[in-house]
């Protein structure tokens, strides 16, 4: 049974006469990211937050907005461009991926390195527990930090805890421009010794990309400002290749776009993030034995297997199973042994929902 709520309200109506009965319940908004994170488990009741797609309150002059859990990062984005302003998550499966699930799997692109995660752009939500509660944390200030803690427990649960009805999200004003700059090479030592110049110098791009191809090597640097610091950013890679307007718009949607690229084409293929530090950036690149991509300001690799038969995880960072089918995912370890932390995690997860009934297992078949 599928019940999609059309208001917060009878969302946590459904939700507390699921946990009357003891129903499992599975929870999602446009379900994009299926093949992400633990299996889905056998459930009794769908809820999906497709319905609550609305923008509740807008005020650029703060730079805030309050949105529905459902509305899709697209369309969220399209009201926002009208004031030149943006949530810089860049997620995957953009078009269709709700601001809940996008919060919920903590997913996030590119321009991360300059403007972080989603840990630094919500500033409040309101969530619906088992119990048919609602409740409301943060607020619609940017410096506000009352009960943030209890919001940020829902960022990167998936759903596992609660189900988010409405997020808060500070926002940025769009750069006055941009410009791409792409590079290739042949050797991963000059490669990162381009990369490392950049981050050594007084440059800030919003986004730094290393894409590990056939043959070779591509940096691609985005930039932000004036038509003065573009400049200056032209005079400092003057060996690089510029994209600007709709060929810039290409290069950064193929990047932000290529794992459900990369999904609809191996149905069977499998995608391993790996965490290390930016001096461990190229090891990592090297050790993936496969096409592979680096987030090359903040440390974060992806590396794509066609069949998960071949998966290896390179013995340098800390890999996880980001996506794979859902057989592979039921039968393997999808993350690292946890740490003393994980006991943590499973006290909240017992004050929240201690019959394990919402999503149970999404949390990378752990809770």
């Amino acid at each position: 049974m599928t019940i999609v709520p059309r208001s917060a309200e009878e969302l946590a109506e459904s939700l507390a006469e699921a946990g009357a009965h003891d129903r499992r319940v599975t929870v999602c908004g446009n379900s994009t990211k299926d093949r992400m994170g633990g299996p889905i488990s056998p459930a009794d009741v769908t809820i999906s937050t497709r319905s609550l797609n609305e923008v509740l309150e807008y005020n650029p002059r703060d730079l805030t907005v309050s949105v529905g859990a459902g509305i899709s990062y697209c369309e969220l984005s399209g009201i926002l461009a009208e004031h030149r302003q943006m949530i810089p998550l860049d997620p995957p499966f953009s078009e269709r991926a709700s601001m809940g699930g996008i919060v919920a799997a903590n997913t996030s692109g590119p321009r991360r390195r300059l403007y972080g995660s989603a840990r630094d752009m919500v500033i409040g939500m309101t969530f619906a527990t088992l119990e048919g509660q609602l409740v409301r944390t943060g607020g619609m200030v940017v410096k506000n930090v009352a009960g943030l803690d209890m919001g940020k427990l829902m960022i990167g649960s998936f759903g596992t805890l609660a189900v988010m009805t409405s997020l808060n999200f500070r926002l940025y004003p769009m750069a006055a421009g941009t410009r791409t700059f792409v590079q290739d090479f042949e050797q991963m030592t000059d490669v990162m010794a381009a990369r490392d110049e950049v981050l050594k110098s007084r440059l800030q791009p919003a986004a730094m990309d290393i894409l590990k191809l056939a043959g070779g090597y591509r940096l691609v640097v985005q930039a932000g400002g004036s038509p003065a610091v573009l400049d200056r950013y032209s005079r400092e890679l003057p060996r690089a290749r510029v994209r600007e307007g709709g060929e810039e718009d290409a290069v950064w949607s193929g990047i932000r776009e290529a794992t459900p690229r990369f999904l609809r084409e191996h149905e069977n293929g499998a995608v391993v993030r790996v965490s290390c530090v930016l001096s461990d950036v190229g090891r990592v690149l090297e050790a993936l034995p496969v096409q592979a991509a680096a987030r090359a300001g903040s440390g974060v690799c992806y590396g794509y297997f066609e069949q998960t038969a071949d998966l290896r995880q390179p013995p340098i960072g800390t890999s996880a199973v980001e996506f794979a089918p859902q057989v592979f995912r039921e039968a393997s370890e999808l993350w690292p042994r946890p740490g003393n932390d994980f006991a943590m995690m499973k006290r909240i997860k017992d004050m929240f929902d201690p019959r394990g009934l919402l999503n149970r297992g999404r949390l990378y078949g752990r809770i």
